[in-house]
């Protein structure tokens, strides 16, 4: 019996000079969390998806894969139109979809999340 052997390169896009790194700024993380913090509590939580979506959409465009930028795509219109479909989900199961909340959420946000270049 003849043995086959293969050699896989794990770090192929390495080898391509592309690196993953973050450069955001604390700065503008702060002064972005604030305003969505501001803006949900004015509204009286009706705009928190506007929150959530404006502070996710700065953490992925300023992340880098292997060399390749990423970006966001979501609105805050139709994470808007989730949000009130959860909230209604929540209140018809007595608080039991919930626990689907935070996957639902994260699902949306790969949804939408695609590289730029």
């Amino acid at each position: 019996m003849a043995e086959t052997n293969v050699v896989v390169n794990v770090n192929q896009d390495n080898d391509k000079g592309g690196r993953s790194y973050f450069d955001g700024g604390l700065f503008q993380y702060i002064c972005l969390s604030i305003l969505g913090l501001l803006v949900t509590i004015c509204t009286l939580g009706i705009c928190y998806p506007w929150s959530i979506n404006i502070i996710y959409k700065w953490k992925v465009e300023h992340s880098v894969i292997n060399g390749r930028r990423l970006k966001f795509n979501g609105s805050a219109i139709g994470l808007f139109g989730l949000w009130i479909k959860w909230w209604f989900l929540c209140l018809i199961t007595l608080g039991i979809y919930s626990f689907w909340l935070f996957i639902s959420l994260e699902k949306w946000k790969a949804k939408h999340t695609t590289f730029a270049n």
